[in-house]
């Protein structure tokens, strides 16, 4: 009896030490972590005409920008996501005219806003 229960015991602990040193099975990699999706450089203000950075994509430099001017945006064109890399301030405006009848909100640079609580149609580059 002694001799059996050995044996068992010497090829339960072979079969686990076997199982330790096969190879793993190939695990597919994790894919990176998500970061924003949308390309907007340093200096530029970039709106999308969908949420989530999607859509039509309109990009406003420093150079070509008046700042403390309203800016509307093109005729029939709105969005719904932006990126501020400005160094400035940014307010956009759910009015094409820069009203504050309508809905408005400043950011700072470097706010990335995946879904604005507005549509933006226009927007003003303010001089800190």
């Amino acid at each position: 009896m002694r001799s059996a229960v050995l044996t068992a015991l010497t090829l339960a602990l072979t079969a686990a030490a076997a199982a330790l040193a096969a190879p793993a099975p190939p695990v597919a990699a994790a894919p990176a972590a998500a970061g924003p999706a949308g390309r907007c450089d340093p200096g530029e203000l970039c709106l999308w005409g969908k949420p989530g950075y999607r859509g039509a994509r309109l990009v406003h430099e420093l150079a070509d920008t008046d700042v403390n001017s309203c800016v509307p945006l093109p005729p029939g064109a709105s969005a719904k996501s932006f990126v501020n890399r400005t160094r400035k301030l940014v307010t956009t405006y759910q009015s094409a005219e820069c009203s504050t009848e309508g809905d408005f909100e400043t950011f700072p640079s470097g706010t990335w806003v995946p879904e604005s609580r507005h549509t933006v149609r226009a927007f003003q580059i303010v001089d800190q």
